[in-house]
């Protein structure tokens, strides 16, 4: 059973916060930013991903 129903498309997920992290690629929010450089993000993995480049991982 997935209860929560992204509001913009109708996906449905398992979980409250996997819907509200979905949610944000509807709503451009960026709420993840690079400390390095400023960039933001939607996902707090893409953060991740792209901390790599500073760090040369």
């Amino acid at each position: 059973e997935k209860p929560y129903v992204c509001k913009q498309c109708g996906k449905a997920f398992i979980q409250r916060d996997d819907c509200y992290s979905h949610e944000r690629t509807h709503t451009g929010e960026k709420p993840f930013m690079c400390v390095q450089c400023g960039k933001t993000f939607t996902f707090s993995k893409s953060l991740q991903i792209h901390e790599k480049n500073h760090t040369g991982e």
